[in-house]
């Protein structure tokens, strides 16, 4: 278990980031499809992230005149990035003195890569390779399943994390009327069943600073290209970016 950072945006901020999202979204026609992370509200590894084509592009907001800072760190980044086999990117902005708009300093998606400082054109490293989730995925998926779930059933959300590494990964407001939490597992065919974690009373335990009400869900997932004629069929990886089928009966 880890103790994450939760701070929050900054109304300052939140405006450069606002202008950065919409900028980014004005990139392809139509708007950008497939959003990681497109909400202000911590935790924050990345501050905007989102899947075009074969490849995953976590982004920090940075103001290049260093006046207005964003949550998170670029530790917090790479680790995302990373851990996503993913591009970590930069978005340095600039606030225009007049109007107070803000703006991307870089031509084009306004992004350039974290450690060599060059321009990142998304649409130039897109290619036709076939590249399996990562557990982080695979476990973003899951969460996404789970939340949209409890949105669904009128839940309020209080905050959702998919590190595979750190627990609860959703809190939200239950029946209770207080805060409740929920530790996502997402699995992969041919596993019919996600396991719950060997220390579900230490996750508990560290939980009951907050609430003594807790939850399991298990996502398990299968390509839409797999057979399931007889036990002996072959397993089909779950491909970035390809259809699947999602197994998920409710929390417990």
């Amino acid at each position: 278990m880890y103790d994450i950072e939760m701070q929050e945006m900054s109304p300052e901020f939140q405006k450069c980031w606002s202008e950065a999202a919409t900028h980014l979204n004005s990139q392809i026609q139509g708007g950008i499809q497939f959003w990681i992370k497109a909400y202000p509200y911590p935790p924050f590894l990345e501050h905007l992230s989102f899947r075009l084509g074969n490849q995953l592009f976590f982004i920090r907001v940075e103001d290049v005149d260093g006046n207005v800072k964003g949550p998170g760190s670029l530790r917090g980044l790479y680790t995302v990035a990373e851990g996503n086999l993913g591009h970590a990117c930069l978005m340095p902005m600039k606030r225009k003195f007049f109007g107070g708009r803000w703006v991307p300093v870089q031509r084009g998606w306004g992004l350039i890569c974290a450690k060599t400082k060059t321009i990142i054109d998304p649409f130039s490293l897109v290619n036709t390779e076939k590249i399996e989730m990562t557990s982080w995925e695979l476990q973003d998926m899951a969460v996404q399943i789970v939340r949209q779930s409890l949105e669904k059933d009128g839940y309020q959300l209080m905050s959702w994390q998919s590190n595979p590494d750190v627990d609860p990964s959703i809190w939200f407001v239950g029946d209770s009327k207080g805060p409740e939490w929920v530790v996502v597992r997402g699995t992969k065919y041919p596993a019919q069943k996600a396991s719950r974690s060997a220390n579900w009373e230490e996750i508990a335990k560290q939980s009951m600073r907050m609430s003594s009400i807790g939850h399991f869900a298990s996502v398990s997932m299968a390509s839409v290209d797999q057979q399931f004629e007889s036990d002996n069929e072959r397993t089909v990886p779950l491909w970035r970016g390809h259809a699947i089928h999602v197994n998920f009966s409710g929390l417990e």
